[in-house]
């Protein structure tokens, strides 16, 4: 029998989809079912080809990720050693010939609200009477809602402009049309790998064992319609219509040298949150408006760890399940240029940006938004996430505008 022929794959070490990185995707190519394969370099590998596992031949992460963190890490070293030598020429397809895909089925979706400068801001933008921006129990749990996990959509999908009602604040009555203050907010969103039972919290100090891995969010916001609706509780139509996620899945093993303390908690947290040393990421994050870019929210910054938001979302015995979804919130820092959703950058639309020629407050049809962002790794390396990237096309609703 002959063998089928090998290629080596020559990545550089500094490349931010080096041997350090190795994202988990699902990649289709034209007249072919999707299957997982995994980012190197400038190529897209397939993993069932090359590890000769069919949990690989899929469109889908969940049943390799319903298996295991054991699992996980047992895959991530066969990935690491088959990619350093010979690999099937069958398996290796170059990224730019390849179609990505959503890379898991979205369970449930829940977005926390982590960002001490994020919050603090709308705070004052929002309640500009009141001396305290933060409400009474921001800093003793982490604030979220529940979003809708059919709306979540992969790196490249056009945002239809949603429309809902919205009342301004000299309006004598509502109206119904297209959002006319369209936002986004740039987050990092967390993959539950393995779920829990009804009934059973995740402790803090066991997240890790059920955390997959990372990816960019763009939770884009209909800043009108949600300014309407959102009292008295919270979110839904201003936020529902769309996410989105990119397409790579950043293992949480592959962030280790990205680990570093959160911001001091003070007051104390209560004891489901407490860790002996609460870890959030250094991830630098990237905003491109109209291929400009306008902000670099730092994700060390956030006040709120992965562990704690999944802690919290599980202390009243709710389950989680294999693909459930939990989102940051809007990453920001204590400087503009760091602010990652453009109410804060615009400061609700009072200080226009100039974004490549053209003055910008909120998002116009046509325009497109990037998000990118990368951590450190070993020896000085980078990782990078790939991107998140969305464009907006008009509203498919009439009404008054």
């Amino acid at each position: 029998m002959t063998a089928s022929p090998t290629v080596r794959l020559a990545v550089p070490p500094d490349d931010l989809f080096g041997i350090h990185n190795l994202p988990y995707g699902v990649y289709s190519l034209p007249g072919r079912e999707p299957r997982v394969g995994t980012r190197y370099g400038e190529h897209v590998v397939d993993l069932a080809l090359l590890l000769g596992d069919d949990t690989f031949a899929s469109g889908s992460l969940n049943p390799f990720m319903a298996q295991g963190h054991a699992r996980w890490a047992e895959v991530r070293a066969a990935l690491t050693t088959a990619l350093s030598g010979d690999v099937p020429r069958d398996a290796v397809h170059a990224a730019a010939d390849v179609s990505l895909r959503l890379p898991f089925e979205v369970a449930d979706y829940v977005d926390f609200y982590a960002s001490e400068y994020h919050a603090a801001n709308l705070g004052r933008l929002f309640r500009p009477d009141n001396p305290e921006p933060l409400m009474p129990n921001w800093k003793h749990l982490p604030v979220g809602y529940h979003g809708r996990a059919a709306s979540v959509v992969v790196s490249g999908t056009n945002i239809v402009r949603p429309a809902g009602q919205r009342k301004g604040p000299n309006d004598p009555a509502p109206v119904f049309g297209p959002s006319v203050r369209l936002d986004i907010e740039a987050e990092l969103g967390f993959v539950v790998g393995t779920g829990s039972a009804l009934g059973e919290p995740v402790a803090v100090e066991r997240a890790e064992e059920h955390l997959f891995g990372v990816v960019l969010f763009n939770d884009w916001s209909a800043r009108d319609i949600q300014a309407w609706e959102y009292v008295p509780l919270g979110p839904n139509l201003g936020k529902s219509f769309a996410s989105t996620v990119s397409p790579w899945v950043v293992p949480l093993s592959a962030l280790r040298e990205a680990k570093v303390p959160t911001p001091v908690q003070e007051p104390a947290v209560l004891p489901y949150l407490a860790l002996d040393r609460p870890w959030g990421l250094d991830i630098d994050l990237e905003v491109e408006w109209n291929g400009q870019v306008v902000s670099r929210p730092p994700y060390s910054a956030m006040y709120w760890s992965p562990a704690q938001m999944l802690a919290h979302l599980t202390v009243n015995g709710a389950p989680t399940r294999t693909g459930d979804l939990f989102a940051s919130g809007t990453v920001s820092g204590p400087a503009k240029e760091q602010r990652g959703a453009f109410i804060e950058l615009t400061w609700g639309g009072a200080e226009p940006v100039t974004v490549a020629g053209q003055e910008r407050t909120f998002l116009e049809d046509g325009d497109e938004v990037v998000l990118r962002a990368t951590a450190p790794g070993p020896g000085g390396t980078r990782i990078g996430f790939g991107e998140a990237r969305g464009r907006v096309v008009a509203a498919r609703h009439g009404g008054e505008v």
